[in-house]
Formats: C-alpha cells, sequence, structure tokens
C-alpha cells in the first residue's frame, strides 16, 4: 500500500482550485504520463524553464530595449484608434520623471483599457521596451497592476512549459495551489550526506525551484549546480538503483544451479573459432565461467565496440552451458540478425557435437514443429530467435542460459520473460552501442559488467570523410569505379519521417537511380520487404551476386559481410552518433581498408556539424558514445522510451555523474543492512520509491 503521507501528491489536479473539466484534459497533456490523468506531483515536478524579475528596475530612461523591465508609471494619456481605422492599435502614454513610454494594445475596448489604465494614477508595468521611431514603446506588457496587486506579485515569475490552450500563467497559479498542499515528508536520505553536500529538504527543494529569488537562479549553468535541482536529482537516481538493487536481489534470492562443465565441449569449440580471443574476450569468458559456476543467478552485461567479438563470447558462454548438459536461447533484435547468428554459430557449435536451430515469427508449420520437438527433448542444445521465443509453446528441456543481444532494443520484461523459460536461467545481455559509464550504472545497474575493449586483430582502421550532397555525382562515379574493381558497397538512406512509406520511398529512388547505372549489381533491402526478400537480399550481397545494398538502417546492428568495404550515408545530418557509429561498424570487418562517406545537406546545423566531426576524429565507440550523450542526452541516445528503461525527468546525465555513482553506493549499502525496508529509513526509503514509481520493486519485496 502507498504510504498515506503521499495522498496529497498523487491527488488529482481537479482538487486544486479553478481546475475543472475545461482544464483538466490540458494539464493532462502537459504534464502526466500519455493516457493518464495528471496529479498534483506531476505539476509539482514540472519544473519552470526560465524567471521573469518583476521587481521595480530601472527609471524609463535608463531602462534597457530587448529586455523584460518592469516599471513605476503615471498614465498620462490615452489614445483611441482614430475613427474608421479599427485596425489602428490603441495607445496609453506613460511616464515617470525621467521620461515616458508608449504601451500599445490591439484590438483593446476604450472602456476596459481607461478602467485598466486610469488617467493620473500610478501603475507597474511589466514586459519589453522596444525602439519605433526613436520612441519607446511595450506593445501588448506582460503586466498591468495596481499597488495591491503589485504586492502580492512574487519577485520573480517562473515560466513554465506550456501547451495549446494553457498559458504559463494558469500553469505558475496551479503550482502554487499544488505547493501549499503538499506536505513534508519523513527523509529519507542520510543526514550526515545531506549536510555535508548542503542540500534541503524534499520539499524545501521543489519550493526553491518553484519559487526562485532571481532570474539567473533559473538558468541551466545555475540550474545544474543548484542545490534544490541536486536534491531533486538525487532523490530520483536513489528511487531507480534501489529500486533495480532490490529487483537484481529478488532475481537472485532463489538458488542458482551451478553450471560447471567437464570442458571437453568448450575446448572443442575454441578449437573451432577462426581466430585468436582477444584478452578482453578472454576476460570476458572467465567472468561469465565464475558466475555459471557460482551456484548464483547470473546477469551479466557485456558491452562491446561495433566489431569486438561479441558473439564469440556468448558462443563460448553457451559451450560453458552445453558442457554441462544445459540449453542456451540467443535472443535478438530482427529477423535478419537472428538466421545470420545462427549461420555463424552453427558450423563452430557442429565442430563441437552441438545443435543449432533459428526461431523466428517466420517459421510455420512442419518446421517450427520440428524445432519446438527439439527444444522440448533436448536435441538442440541452441536455439537463436526473436520475440518468437517468448511464445507460450516455446517449452525447452532445460534453458540453462538466456543471451540477450542488443539488449537497449528489448525492455527488462521482455527479458525476464526469457529468462522465465528454464529453472533458475542465467542471463547475459550484450550491446553493441557503448554506453558511459554513468548511463550504465543507471540503466543496468542492477547487472554486473564485462567491457571488451579492443578489436580482433587484423581489422583496419577506416577513412571517413564528410561530403556536401551537391557532389553526389562524384560519389556515383567513385562507387562505380570501385565496383568495377570488386568492391562491395553499402549505401543507406536516411529515415526521412516516422512513417515507413516515406523511408521506403526514398531507399527505392536510390535503387532505381543506381540500378539504371550499374544494372542488376544494385540490390535493395528496408524494413516493409518480406523476410524472405530480405535473407535474399542480404545472401546476394554476401555472396557479391549483388556488389551494392542499398539500404534503411535495417543493417544497422549486426549484419556481418567481410568483404564489404565502403559505406555511403545519405544525409548523414539526419542520423545520431551513435547510429552512424553503427552504420560504419558494417564495414571494416575484413583485412582490406575501408572508407565511410557522410553525405550532407549544407548548410549543417551546429549540432550535426560536431557529429560528423566526431565521427571523422575517431572510431572508438566509448568516446562516441560520451560525445552522443552531451548532444542528445540519456533518453534519445538509449531508446529508453521504447526500451522499458525509466524515465528521468530531473536528472542529468552530464553534469550528475557522481550523484549516479553515490546513488549506487548508497543503495547496496541500505539493501545489505535493510534488505526488506523495514527500519525507520527503509519505511521513508518506500514512500521514495512511490514517489519516483519505482514501486514495481516494492510489489517484489511484498512477494518475498
Amino acid at each position: 500500500m502507498r504510504p498515506s503521507v503521499l495522498d496529497p501528491y498523487f491527488a488529482s489536479v481537479t482538487s486544486l482550485p479553478g481546475i475543472g473539466p475545461k482544464l483538466a484534459p490540458l494539464f493532462d497533456r502537459l504534464v502526466a504520463e500519455p493516457g493518464q490523468p495528471a496529479r498534483i506531483l506531476d505539476l509539482l515536478l514540472h519544473l519552470p524553464r526560465a524567471g521573469i524579475d518583476r521587481r521595480v528596475g530601472a527609471s524609463i530612461a535608463d531602462a534597457p530595449a530587448g529586455q523584460p523591465v518592469t516599471l513605476a508609471v503615471r498614465v498620462a494619456e490615452h489614445r483611441p484608434a482614430p475613427p474608421g481605422r479599427a485596425r489602428a492599435p490603441y495607445r496609453v502614454l506613460v511616464e515617470d520623471e525621467t521620461g515616458d513610454v508608449t504601451l500599445v494594445f490591439f484590438k483593446a475596448q476604450r472602456g476596459w483599457m481607461e478602467k485598466l489604465l486610469p488617467v493620473g494614477e500610478t501603475r507597474f508595468v511589466s514586459g519589453t521596451i522596444e525602439l519605433w521611431d526613436g520612441r519607446r514603446q511595450m506593445v501588448h506588457p506582460d503586466r498591468i497592476l495596481d499597488a495591491r496587486g503589485f504586492a502580492a506579485l512574487p519577485d520573480v515569475e517562473p515560466v513554465y512549459g506550456q501547451t495549446e490552450g494553457l498559458g504559463t500563467r494558469v500553469v505558475a497559479k496551479a503550482v502554487a495551489a499544488a505547493l501549499e498542499r503538499a506536505p513534508a515528508l519523513p527523509e529519507w536520505q542520510d543526514a550526515a550526506w545531506l549536510a555535508r553536500e548542503g542540500l534541503p529538504p524534499f520539499r524545501d527543494a521543489l519550493a526553491a525551484l518553484h519559487q526562485p529569488d532571481s532570474p539567473l537562479a533559473l538558468s541551466p549553468e545555475a540550474l545544474v549546480r543548484s542545490p534544490a535541482r541536486r536534491r531533486l536529482a538525487y532523490d530520483e537516481l536513489l528511487a531507480t538503483q534501489l529500486a533495480l538493487g532490490l529487483v537484481r536481489a529478488q532475481a537472485k534470492r532463489p538458488a542458482g544451479r551451478a553450471i560447471v562443465p567437464d570442458g571437453t565441449i568448450v575446448a572443442r569449440v575454441a578449437a573451432a573459432l577462426p581466430f585468436r580471443l582477444t584478452a578482453s574476450q578472454e576476460r570476458a569468458v572467465a567472468e561469465i565461467a565464475g558466475d555459471l559456476a557460482s551456484g548464483r543467478r547470473m546477469l551479466r552485461l557485456l558491452q562491446g565496440d561495433v566489431g569486438s567479438g561479441k558473439t564469440a563470447v556468448a558462443l563460448m558462454a553457451m559451450a560453458i552451458a552445453a558442457g554441462a548438459g544445459r540449453q542456451s536461447a540467443l535472443m535478438a533484435p530482427t529477423d535478419i540478425l537472428a538466421r545470420q547468428h545462427a549461420a555463424r554459430l552453427a558450423p563452430m557449435a557442429a565442430a563441437a557435437g552441438l545443435s543449432v536451430a533459428a526461431l523466428t515469427g517466420r517459421d510455420k508449420g512442419r518446421s517450427r514443429s520440428a524445432i519446438l520437438e527439439g527444444l522440448a527433448s533436448g536435441t538442440i542444445d541452441i536455439v537463436v530467435g526473436t520475440h518468437a521465443l517468448f511464445q507460450d509453446d516455446v517449452r525447452f528441456r532445460d534453458l540453462g542460459l538466456a543471451v540477450v543481444d542488443e539488449q537497449h532494443r528489448f525492455g527488462v520484461h521482455q527479458r525476464l520473460a526469457l529468462g522465465a523459460k528454464g529453472e533458475a536461467v542465467d542471463v547475459l545481455v550484450m550491446t553493441a552501442t557503448p554506453i558511459p559509464r554513468t548511463l550504465a550504472l543507471t540503466y543496468f545497474g542492477d547487472m554486473d559488467v564485462s567491457v571488451l575493449s579492443e578489436k580482433p586483430a587484423g581489422r583496419q582502421p577506416i577513412s571517413t570523410r564528410a561530403l556536401p550532397l551537391e557532389r553526389l555525382d562524384e560519389v556515383v562515379g567513385a562507387v562505380g569505379r570501385a565496383v568495377e574493381a570488386g568492391a562491395r558497397v553499402y549505401w543507406i538512406c536516411p529515415l526521412v519521417a516516422e512513417s515507413e512509406t516515406i523511408d521506403v520511398a526514398a531507399a527505392q529512388d536510390r535503387h532505381e537511380h543506381l540500378r539504371a547505372l550499374f544494372g542488376a549489381r544494385v540490390g535493395l533491402l528496408h524494413g516493409k520487404m518480406s523476410g524472405r526478400d530480405k535473407d535474399a537480399a542480404m545472401a546476394d550481397f554476401a555472396s557479391g551476386r549483388t556488389a551494392v545494398l542499398v539500404s534503411t538502417t535495417v543493417v544497422e546492428v549486426g549484419v556481418d559481410v567481410p568483404e564489404a568495404t565502403i559505406m555511403v550515408i545519405e544525409h548523414a545530418e539526419r542520423f545520431g552518433l551513435a547510429q552512424l557509429h553503427q552504420l560504419r561498424g558494417r564495414i571494416g570487418r575484413g583485412a582490406d581498408a575501408s572508407t565511410c562517406l557522410l553525405l550532407y545537406k549544407a548548410p549543417l546545423g551546429e549540432t550535426a556539424k560536431a557529429r560528423i566531426a566526431i565521427m571523422r576524429e575517431t572510431e572508438d565507440g566509448f568516446r562516441i558514445a560520451d560525445e552522443d550523450l552531451k548532444l542528445r542526452g540519456e533518453g534519445e541516445m538509449l531508446g529508453t522510451r521504447q526500451s522499458g528503461a525509466p524515465d528521468f525527468r530531473l536528472a542529468d546525465f552530464a553534469a550528475d555523474g557522481d550523484l549516479i555513482a553515490a546513488a549506487r553506493d548508497d543503495a547496496r549499502l541500505v539493501i545489505e543492512r535493510d534488505p526488506n525496508l523495514e527500519g525507520e529509513r527503509g519505511q521513508a526509503l518506500r514512500a521514495l520509491l512511490y514517489l519516483f514509481e519505482r514501486d514495481a520493486a516494492i510489489r517484489l519485496l511484498r512477494a518475498g
């Protein structure tokens, strides 16, 4: 049950004065999760993005043009629009001892204006002064108040993000009412740590951000360092780390089954590898073997840059499981990648007497039935598949290891669903998107981490160049010469819009253009093709029957054709850094020199310019990931809205790296000392988990 002290925070915004049936849907749209009603908590976490100084500033003569100012003025004269000129503005001349300024209003009614600005009276006006024909004017002032109204106005008025029909003033009024309703909460943070860091209590932090004492307090630079924002960010990060820790403790609570192979199968698979494992691959295999033998459930993240050999490590892990008589499942995000993995693993597994099968949504009828029978009887040692592996009729004789490729494309629930297909299943998740340490701690804090820091021997560096699209004809000519010399080329067309239809059309247009020049040697691959046609397109390119493969980003992950040495990315400015790096990773996989051409539409924006510059400077995926985090932010980088990873409203991953590490350490200590959150601080931490909606962890505690 949610602690009752939180009830005011979870009350509907309709409980606030002035928010009825008309405004409620607008607040839902502005601050709530899609399809959910807005709550007071949502409103309080909708922080202002700027502040306007409403304190009386300089005199009229000294007031700067182009900046918001607040002036105390005397109303001198009304100048209504002349008769017959309804579109002409209504002007009011106001003055102080130093000069005058004209207030300008369009579509104003005279009676209302004379009531708002009585001649001879003092009024306080806020707005931006502009110069027009050498005279000062203020068009539609933000505020016009008498002395009493001005006294009630905060010195700094917060400015909030808005939605159509809901202005910042209405939002500010609602937030002020919400703050009055929000009670102080039991302190869940360590008091000594708060004192050392100079961080305020939770409710005080909310009040400080919504009621700033100066506009500068809401500037991006000040907010990064603000004790109030850092307090709330730390709360959010601690809630996440605590939830991850509780999930992990629960996952490890059921006794694992030690997987200790006899060594014969592992040795045979190692001998069948076409290359020697790198030092970091050997280290990762040793870490995995230690986990499997420990008798505790394994939950390990294997990160490695493009081409670093994660699949070989996964094969060795699956060989360890097979050596102990248990089955393995490898889940890939796409049909193409699943079948490619199966085809690549099968000969090496066969050398050790292991059978490999592929199971995707395309498998029907007898072939599917045969695979299901093999999994249930245990004659299939390793199955590689897509989401089809989750289906109820997929049963294993003894699933021991689940490997999830491209972790960020699957949610936690999917990972758990695969793990539930057997008894005490160990889980290895892999990602080819190098994740900065701060994000790894935040999103994968429940996992041990192995990192592949090297590429296999013999890989050549990739030459990366950037060219404007105006030079497209030169690029096409160079591709033609390369094809005549025996090269194989990827030509990537961008995701022009959210519509797959438009995306396909772009690839098809380029395919027709290049096919007219190079004939049947040009193939086409995109997401709308049938599975069979996709396989055929990849097979033609891998065998050399086609030399140019025009594709959308469907080839971004895992596709491996070592003979491909040229990558052309059209409209490179439309891609994120991580995606550009993944695409470039499709070449440079053999022993020949490779070239990546980034074609862009000029002029480039600052962010696109920075992305392309970084791509030209480095192939280091971890450095690229750090730069991507700075340019794009965590949500877009990891695709968290699709992956099931937690959303963050307050934490800034570029600025709060120290808080992430501290939160992880704090959460670990809490779970060691009070694993069921039953002590005084533990009870307060339960409130924190509910507040930041990480309360699934509480349900795990209740389930034991």
